[in-house]
């Protein structure tokens, strides 16, 4: 039973994330039927469960809230403001429940009788302004009475056998089907097997149900919904009118189910259309092949997988990799016929199942906006701004790690952009902006990184204010002149803020510089630019995956680096002479002028005695620098390893990896490498034509 709890609980917190992210469309949407469905499903759902896994406060806490979205379904409640805000402090408290040791904490009972009495009331002046709606017609002795509004229709519901798996209860669905209506039900147990045989976890039952109803059939097909893939579901129309008024045709299919194990639809059909035929209200059944349902195929399309699994499946395959590594460098070495091709063909097959299990971590970032919408929706509410939350490339995919360690990041710049960024209606009025605001959260791939960036229309950053600000705390001095992007990248220092006074929100200096310290946790980094009174944007890149990457091995001296292939535009062979003695370290390649670094000189190694050396030519900014090193040895997937908590202090090397043979390979951070040295030696990396 333990198990089904936990699996309930997985169920129950995509339901609620989904209905988190499902209300906040309906509040831009709220004439939308279908959205309304949607909460009423979920919270349907989760009461049924909930009740039969213990799950007592979520029970009776979400019968009340299906209450709520009935009446609006049933327009006799419109969505407004207050019942939107409700649902979603509803969806707070329902995460909570989640886990039973909070049932018995006082604040979490008083906000359960807080957040019931509200419902109550709710549907209190609903009953105290509408009249109560009337039963379901009453039915006529004939098939097609002229008052029914209503339809028949013939529901085969066949459960696979392991339907009790994931703690369906088959009977529960029955009894949802008398919910749309009335209805007669047929059960099957002519398979059944004998008691020594039969499997208590297994269900060997189906039923067929006549169902008269005022409902749609998409309202059947929703009683099903959450077992659709694991059933033979088939729902087709008998006729207009309610059938089951007719004491002839509930006889005739009494007598039916008496002798034979299945009804069936062409059955069903038959004995109303004679008797329909021999009425004296006689009408033309119809039966439309358009509201005939075609049964779904049970092939189950995806499964849910625990997170640790794929933790470990990632492990093995970094393992898999340095295996690979020492088994190619073992096949070269070694003068055994055919272990080269054999090496070969597991490099192919290590590289395609790497690339398969990254497809499989790799999760949408539109996975974590419902978090950001309901951030911006309830924040700028209590700051008093209307601001609009817009996302583009919500399909790109991250590395589930990443995804995880970047949501406290984004936290923090969406606070900041509303509170010190957009402006309130009155000063954007002032300034000839829309009264409304606008915060856009733009993801896009560029090459091997994600790129992540979130904009405001605000009212930018004030360079000269930084400036000011810097000097007063001592950290420039009043005499130094700093680029645009310089003195922007000043609000990344620790306790540096911009903001006139602190509040709630932020303000107190100790966001900015640790958005970017976790952002470079995961290898990432991040950049800001701004514009006065236009807004500004922050901008994040992100590798795809923190575990394997393609590099290029290279050496100086007896050190083995790698270099993320990401990052690499060429390579050339240039003489020592030419590095050696050319001018401001530029040295013309290609007819270009290229900036670049000597990293024996960096590291402090003595000079190479051989002719030639390899400048590799890497992508930084938008410009092209050049790194050089003794010899480069060729392509390389690299497992990346932690360096360990006593070289957490320097930011040149982002990782290491084991080679083939053993010996440990660095893994250099390009970009970090290049701004360390360009800030050391105040080198312009402009490079001219």
């Amino acid at each position: 039973m333990d198990n089904f709890k936990k699996k309930f609980v997985e169920e129950a917190v995509d339901l609620i994330d989904g209905l988190e992210k499902t209300l906040l469309e309906l509040e831009e949407n709220p004439e939308d039927e279908a959205i309304v469905q949607k909460v009423f499903r979920v919270m349907h759902t989760l009461k049924g469960n909930s009740g039969m896994f213990g799950f007592e406060m979520i029970d009776s806490f979400t019968h009340e809230m299906e209450t709520v979205y009935d009446m609006i379904r049933n327009h006799k409640l419109s969505v407004s403001r207050e019942i939107l805000d409700l649902t979603l402090a509803s969806v707070d408290h329902l995460k909570i429940l989640l886990d039973e040791d909070n049932y018995n904490d006082p604040d979490v009972q008083a906000n359960h009788k807080m957040l019931l009495s509200k419902v109550a009331q709710i549907i209190q002046a609903d009953s105290e302004t509408s009249v109560a709606s009337g039963p379901l017609p009453t039915a006529n002795n004939n098939l097609n009475g002229d008052s029914d509004k209503g339809s028949s229709y013939y529901i085969l519901f066949e459960p696979n056998g392991n339907i009790f798996s994931n703690g369906t209860n088959p009977l529960y669905l029955l009894d949802e089907l008398h919910t749309l209506g009335e209805a007669k039900v047929y059960a099957h147990l002519n398979r059944v097997p004998p008691l020594k045989d039969i499997d208590e976890s297994l269900c060997y039952t189906y039923w067929e149900a006549i169902l008269y109803t005022e409902s749609s059939v998409n309202d059947i097909n929703d009683v099903f919904i959450f077992v659709e893939d694991e059933s033979n579901i088939e729902i087709q129309k008998i006729m207009d009118g309610n059938v089951l008024a007719n004491e002839q045709f509930v006889s005739e299919l009494d007598n039916l189910s008496s002798i034979q194990k299945d009804i069936g639809f062409n059955s069903v059909q038959r004995i109303a259309v004679n008797i329909s035929k021999s009425s004296t209200t006689q009408q033309n059944v119809q039966v439309k092949g358009k509201d005939r349902v075609v049964a779904k195929d049970a092939t189950i399309s995806s499964i849910r997988v625990a997170a640790d699994k794929l933790d470990m499946l990632m492990n093995l395959v970094s393992e898999l990799v340095t295996t690979q590594a020492r088994l190619s460098l073992f096949a070269e070495e070694s003068a055994v016929p055919g272990l080269v091709p054999i090496a070969e063909n597991v490099q192919k097959l290590s590289r395609q199942l790497r690339d398969i299990a990254f497809s499989i971590v790799l999760i949408p970032i539109e996975n974590m906006l419902t978090r950001f919408q309901r951030l911006v929706r309830d924040l700028s509410s209590e700051l008093g701004k209307d601001v609009v939350f817009a996302t583009e490339g919500a399909e790109t995919e991250l590395d589930k790690t990443i995804i995880e360690s970047l949501a406290d990041p984004l936290m923090h710049i969406l606070r900041n952009s509303l509170d010190h960024g957009i402006e309130d209606a009155a000063q954007r009025e002032k300034a000839g902006k829309p009264k409304q605001g606008k915060i856009t959260l733009k993801a896009f791939y560029s090459g091997a990184n994600v790129m992540i960036q979130i904009s405001d229309d605000g009212a930018g950053i004030d360079p000269e204010m930084i400036t000011h600000k810097a000097i007063a705390k001592g950290i420039i001095s009043a005499d130094r002149k700093l680029s645009k992007r310089e003195v922007l990248e000043l609000v990344f220092l620790p306790g540096f803020s911009t903001a006139t006074k602190v509040t709630d929100v932020s303000g107190r200096g100790v966001g900015m510089d640790v958005v970017k310290r976790k952002i470079a946790d995961i290898r990432g980094e991040v950049e800001i630019d701004s514009e006065k009174g236009v807004g500004t944007t922050i901008t994040i890149k992100l590798p795809l995956t923190l575990s394997i990457i393609d590099g290029l091995l290279v050496k100086v001296e007896d050190t083995h680096f790698i270099i993320p292939l990401s990052v690499v535009d060429k390579i050339y062979a240039v003489e020592h002479e030419k590095i050696a003695k050319t001018f401001n370290n530029v040295v013309v390649l290609d007819g270009k002028q290229i900036p670049f670094f000597y990293i024996r000189r960096e590291f402090e190694h003595t000079e190479s005695t051989e002719k030639f050396e390899q400048v590799i030519v890497v992508n930084f900014e938008e410009k092209s620098v050049g790194l050089v090193v003794d010899t480069v040895i060729g392509e390389y997937q690299a497992v990346l390893k932690p360096l360990g908590k006593h070289y957490k202090n320097q930011d040149m090397i982002s990782g290491a990896t084991i080679l083939g043979d053993g010996t440990v390979a660095l893994v250099m951070d390009t970009n970090k490498i290049i701004k360390l040295f360009a800030n050391h030696k105040d080198f312009a990396m402009e490079g001219e034509e």
